[in-house]
């Protein structure tokens, strides 16, 4: 026998932005849609879909995953909402309010952590390097792929599984 549902967090202040932009668009203001939005909104971390799906039933919400993923493709569209394939075969949504404003990921191969951080050099590398070939940036993204610290604690490597030598294997 399972217990009540735990009890929503406080609705989104962000949630007026999303109704707004459905309205603009002329699409439905729809409950599901906004208890869908509000859940990312609540969250700071980078979730999937099935993610999104088993806090809607912590919260006692049946909303299917087609609607959800509806729903996921507005947010993006709407720009409140920012979709990442870290190369785990499906997409993981972040929100764009509270986060630093740019900002870029660390994905661990082993456990798929994403830790945020922020380098101002680096937007100043894109600014240079933009400049030089007469580019105008709207803006980037920088993922780099390995090992966490626990992963490596755990004694977990990475294989290299390309050719040992390619030039000397040629005959």
């Amino acid at each position: 026998m399972s217990g009540p549902a735990a009890a929503p967090p406080a609705p989104s202040p962000y949630l007026p932005l999303f109704r707004r932009y459905l309205r603009q668009q002329g699409l439905p203001v729809t409950l599901q849609r906004e208890v869908v939005a509000d859940v990312v909104f609540n969250s700071r971390e980078h979730l999937s879909v099935e993610e999104i799906e088993a806090r809607l039933k912590a919260r006692g919400e049946r909303i299917g995953k087609a609607t959800i993923y509806r729903t996921m493709e507005i947010l993006v569209r709407s720009g409140l909402v920012e979709d990442h394939d870290f190369g785990d075969g499906f997409k993981r949504y972040e929100h764009l309010f509270g986060h630093q404003p740019v900002h870029e990921h660390l994905v661990c191969t082993s456990c798929r952590a994403v830790v945020e951080f922020e380098r101002p050099e680096i937007a100043r590398i894109q600014d240079e390097v933009a400049a030089a070939h007469g580019f105008l940036p709207t803006r980037h993204r920088l993922e780099i792929y390995g090992l966490c610290a626990a992963c490596q604690e755990k004694g977990i490597t990475v294989e290299y599984r390309g050719l040992a030598c390619p030039v000397l294997e040629v005959a």
